[in-house]
């Protein structure tokens, strides 16, 4: 008998457990349905406030504000892409990567630029400026 009761117990406590979980999850479809609802509801009130005022738009109802709702989340995205957890992996496979490590190369040796256009690049440019005037202006003789 005293087996039977602690089944018993065990198996209330799991229905309880079953059923509070079942409550919750209800209540949050009903909560975020109610969320959608009210952001839709301010998106038309928002609408019906500004534009008319600001790009002569006329102004919609409860429904077409719907329908701007669901074509802007559709075109713009649903911005589930914020997560610090998801973030933080792109990271590391950003810093990881050894793509840009040629380029990284590269940039180092452009900490010298200033210098050398100091000592040398200045009448290097002036040269070839030379050039190309000497070059463009046999070319138009030859014309």
């Amino acid at each position: 008998m005293e087996h039977k009761r602690e089944f018993e117990k065990v198996v209330e406590k799991k229905v309880e457990n079953t059923v509070k979980k079942v409550v919750k999850v209800i209540a949050m479809v009903i909560l975020g349905v109610l969320i959608f609802l009210l952001a839709n509801y301010l998106l038309m009130r928002l609408w019906n406030w500004l534009m008319p005022d600001l790009f002569g738009v006329g102004t919609v109802t409860y429904w077409q504000a719907l329908g701007v709702f669901v074509l802007a989340k559709l075109l713009f995205g649903f911005g589930g892409g914020s997560g610090s957890k998801s973030n933080s992996s792109h990271k590391k496979k950003l810093k990881s990567s050894n793509n840009c490590r040629p380029w990284r190369r590269d940039f180092d040796e452009w900490k010298h630029y200033d210098q050398f256009w100091q000592e040398e690049g200045e009448e290097a440019f002036k040269a070839y400026v030379e050039k190309i005037k000497n070059d463009n202006h046999d070319t138009s003789e030859e014309n």
